[in-house]
């Protein structure tokens, strides 16, 4: 007779992620894994495989959260420049409140595993094309309306946000003074004059 789960299996997901994401993949142990999530070895691997399975599925669970919140922050902005500034300024307000400074899973992904992991060197790539097709369409959108020239190159100041604002989130890990932060905000986005 197969056992019942007595555990939720989204909610362990989410703690995993948190404390891949706050110690990162090497740092954390099996049995940092059974004592942070509270359930026992065995469960771990009936449920998500090893230690690297979970790992995966945790970091594929948080870039598909962060898709969809991206996404719909961008909908909602009526302005572009306007928009961006917000998204940043978003970010520089969640680092400040972040006790763990953990910055972002996905730069901290890229600096502990790439370029000796050939997949997730994979997944990073996809990962950025996502975001910079993400940023350049809602560029588009700003030149369809009138508020960004025609003449800028809207493909390179995509890339050009995307490197900033990950960027942003390394700086944000040791200085979180929003003053500094919102003054490069400034400054990066005169592009777009």
């Amino acid at each position: 007779m197969p056992r019942v789960k007595k555990f939720n299996e989204e909610e362990t997901l989410n703690k995993a992620m948190c404390l891949f994401w706050r110690n990162g993949f090497h740092a954390t142990s099996m049995q940092d894994l059974v004592t942070y999530l509270g359930i026992n070895r065995a469960s771990i691997y009936d449920t998500y495989g090893g230690k690297k399975e979970l790992f995966e599925k945790a970091f594929t669970h948080y870039r598909t959260s962060n898709r969809k919140q991206l996404q719909a922050f961008l909908e909602s902005q009526e302005n572009v420049k306007e928009g961006f500034r917000s998204l940043f300024e978003r970010e520089i307000s969640e680092a400040a409140c972040d006790a763990d400074h953990k910055g972002c899973f996905v730069v901290n992904v890229t600096t502990e595993l790439v370029p000796n992991d050939e997949e997730m060197l994979k997944v990073i790539q996809e990962n950025k094309t996502f975001m910079t097709t993400t940023f350049e369409d809602f560029l588009k959108k700003g030149v369809d309306s009138g508020e960004i020239s025609s003449t800028k190159n809207i493909k390179n100041i995509a890339s050009l946000l995307h490197t900033f604002l990950n960027g942003l989130k390394v700086v944000s890990k040791t200085d979180a003074n929003e003053e500094r932060l919102v003054a490069s905000v400034d400054t990066i986005l005169t592009l777009l004059d």
